[in-house]
């Protein structure tokens, strides 16, 4: 069956008043043309736009602005704190830093822009909760804590069993790390506002419009009714990034599924979950969820289904197994809602790469054609920083952000097909077994464990 709309996207559309929607019907020339209409080529829009008030800029969106993974994760806008001994090695100690700490002004950039914009994105900065839910994940979180302590920052408070266990209304919490800068939002909310400021500052944005083929020679964007000519592309194509064959292999299409419970106040209040924190584990089949603003509960799992060949189709699409195992799961991890039915499920493909940090260049090409991809799981806040990188590098400044260690092309690869399909199928039946038996506290199987180590770092692990 096609996937339903998120709740998230349901929601936003009909809070909508006569927007309109254009189709491109014809050839057009821009200083810029990106394609993508989620988060990544939404900032980038608004980031050249900054820069260049005078540039004209032109959106090209197969779906709808939002109609993607960023109109349907979870809403955790989150910083690289998680990440910052994989950004060491990607880059070296003084940009890591760097990036890490942008990353916190990219969270406190998006609330300020929904103030300032007047987008109400529901934007709340409760923090997020990075816990453990067996004891093999207790102190997942202290290399990073660690790393962040010896370049004197300090994002994480690490909290007892006993305080997670109070703040979460939830006995299966066994410690976890709090990093307080996160914060929440309304995804698709968020998404939908940044579209119409977009085009209140002159974007020009063509939903219903897929790209068909790149002309590299010249910079031209070719859709079924017309093409775009560009001085400059940008292309931020989340999960379908894998249809441009030098990102084939350095990007891999996951599902992520979700599901949302009816209006549970009065429940969340008797819990004590009352601090609209974002929650996730420390799985690597990664268990994420967070609070709504009318009360529900939003909860989803990544790494369920994988594409072979780099084909983003309706296998990613709504999946009656997996919201029944999320239903299971949910209420495992949130005792309040047991009773309370779930409303809302829909899946979808996210894109990730084999360090989970994204990757960010240029195409071998005649034109200037740069790229942002494999956000893995987290991309609501550092979307923002890839779009400064690729607004500086699209508009060919010389600046931290086109000069940045990271914005240098692909950091790694998987192997090729079919051996990575079959092996993510494997690696992924065998990390569920093993956080099946870990869950039950009866241990790791060492055969086990040795499979589960082939994956790499955090190949499931997909944060929203």
């Amino acid at each position: 069956m096609a996937g339903p709309r998120s709740f998230w996207l349901q929601e936003a559309l009909r809070a909508e008043h006569a927007v309109e929607s254009t189709e491109l019907l014809e050839d057009t020339k821009a200083d810029v043309c990106i394609v993508g209409g989620g988060y990544t080529g939404l900032w980038t829009a608004l980031r050249i736009k900054e820069l260049e008030p005078g540039a004209d800029v032109a959106i090209v969106e197969q779906d709808i602005c939002g109609g993607g993974p960023s109109g349907r994760n979870g809403g955790f806008a989150l910083t690289w704190w998680s990440k910052i001994q994989t950004l060491v090695k990607r880059v070296g100690e003084e940009e890591a830093i760097r990036l890490a700490r942008a990353s916190e002004e990219a969270v406190m950039e998006i609330g300020a822009f929904c103030e300032r914009e007047g987008v109400d994105a529901h934007f709340h900065q409760g923090g997020w909760l990075w816990t453990a839910t067996s004891p093999a994940q207790v102190g997942a979180w202290q290399s990073s804590v660690d790393t962040a302590a010896a370049h004197d920052a300090h994002p994480y408070d690490l909290l007892s069993a006993e305080e997670v266990q109070e703040r979460t209304g939830s006995p299966i919490h066994l410690g976890a790390a709090f990093e307080q800068t996160a914060a929440i939002v309304q995804p698709a909310l968020l998404a939908r506002g940044l579209r119409r400021v977009a085009v209140e500052k002159g974007v020009r944005i063509y939903e219903r419009t897929p790209m068909l083929e790149l002309d590299r020679e010249d910079g031209t964007v070719r859709t079924q009714s017309g093409r775009v000519h560009a001085d400059a592309v940008v292309l931020a194509l989340n999960a379908w990034a894998t249809k441009i064959p030098e990102l084939a292999r350095a990007v891999v299409a996951v599902s992520s599924d979700m599901v949302a419970t009816a209006p549970m106040p009065e429940k969340l209040a008797e819990s004590g979950w009352t601090g609209g924190e974002a929650i996730s584990d420390c799985r690597m089949l990664v268990h994420y969820y967070r609070p709504t603003k009318d009360g529900r509960v939003a909860f989803g799992r990544g790494g369920g289904r994988l594409a072979f060949g780099g084909r983003v189709n309706s296998n990613f699409d709504y999946n009656g197994r997996q919201t029944r195992e999320l239903e299971h799961e949910l209420v495992a991890l949130v005792p309040a809602a047991k009773d309370v039915p779930v409303t809302h499920a829909w899946g979808g493909p996210i894109d990730r790469t084999t360090d989970g940090l994204p990757i960010v260049g240029a195409l071998p090409a005649r034109a200037l054609v740069v790229y942002g991809t494999g956000f893995s799981g987290n991309g609501v806040a550092p979307s923002l920083t890839i779009a400064k990188m690729l607004a500086s590098s699209a508009l060919r400044r010389e600046d931290e952000w086109a000069g940045s260690p990271f914005n240098c092309g692909i950091s790694g690869k998987f192997p090729p097909e079919p051996i990575r399909f079959v092996g993510g199928l494997v690696v992924r039946q065998a990390v569920r077994h093993k956080e099946s038996r870990e869950d039950r506290g009866k241990g790791v199987d060492p055969v086990t464990k040795t499979v589960a180590g082939l994956a790499p770092q955090g190949f499931f692990r997909a944060r929203r």
